[in-house]
Parts: C-alpha cells; sequence; structure tokens
C-alpha cells in the first residue's frame, strides 16, 4: 500500500505491516491504523507513523533498552482484546520526546502491540515510579562536542 507522510514523502508498506489501535491512541482516538518505520537494521529509535494523518508520527522506543527494570502488567481482559494467547507475543514500545536535554519516554503509557495479530493498544499504567517523561539518556549538544 502506498502511503503519504510529510515527514518522509510517499512510502510503500506492505499490507502485512500494519499495525491496528482499536482504541487510538491518547489524544487520538480517530487515528487507528499505523505503521512503525525503521531508520536503520541496528536502530534502537522507530516512527510510529499514522497511516490515517500524513502529518502524525510519534518517535518510539522499546524501554528495556534504557530501563531494564521496566515491565508493563497486562489484565487477562487486555491480552484477550489484543488478541494474545502469549506475553512471548507481544511488543512494548514508549512514545519518546525531547524535554530539557533529554529524550525522555512515556513510560505510563506504553503501547503494546500483538506482533503476529499486529493488534494494538496504549495502556494508562499508574505506578508512581513511571512517569510520562522518564529520561532515557541524555542528548549531546553541538556546542558540547565542539567545546
Amino acid at each position: 500500500m502506498e502511503v503519504r507522510t510529510t515527514r518522509f514523502g510517499v512510502i510503500e508498506i506492505a499490507d502485512d505491516r500494519v499495525i491496528t489501535f482499536d482504541q487510538g491512541l491518547l489524544g487520538f482516538p480517530d487515528r487507528q491504523r499505523f505503521c512503525l518505520l525503521e531508520p536503520g537494521e541496528d536502530a534502537c529509535f522507530f516512527w510510529l507513523q499514522s497511516l490515517d494523518d500524513p502529518a502524525l508520527a510519534f518517535v518510539v522506543t522499546d524501554p528495556a533498552l534504557f530501563v531494564p527494570d521496566y515491565s508493563v502488567p497486562i489484565r487477562k481482559e487486555q491480552m484477550e482484546s489484543l488478541a494474545l494467547n502469549s506475553l512471548d507475543d507481544a511488543q512494548v514500545f514508549v512514545i519518546v520526546n525531547k524535554v530539557d536535554g533529554f529524550l525522555t519516554g512515556n513510560l505510563q503509557g506504553p503501547l503494546v502491540i500483538n506482533t503476529l495479530q499486529r493488534r494494538a493498544d496504549q495502556m494508562v499504567i499508574a505506578e508512581k515510579r513511571w512517569t510520562t517523561r522518564h529520561q532515557l539518556v541524555k542528548v549531546e549538544t553541538e556546542a558540547r562536542k565542539s567545546a
């Protein structure tokens, strides 16, 4: 399928790469179809591109790369709504933002994707130790690099 994006122009996406968020994402309930764009083979950051809105794309990452003890509690009814038979078939991503010289991850609102069925949901975690702006990595500025 041909997808028009504002960041990447027109890209070709295989039909089996479409990820469906039945409830949309928080703040974007009517944006339900996305694809994951990998900028390189060894990339740890990806683009979650909306197929319903060419201008809507989020940087996402696997939080386990930065926060080894992070886990998402998934209840039985959530497993059923995602058609998950096993947690081994789930992939977790978090939306990344740049805040005050850090790349932060929304660990309170992880994205859980059934990698077999390509169904997904944005969970809400109430656990106090995780935040919507959990620092993942410090961003080195150009001024510091040249100093």
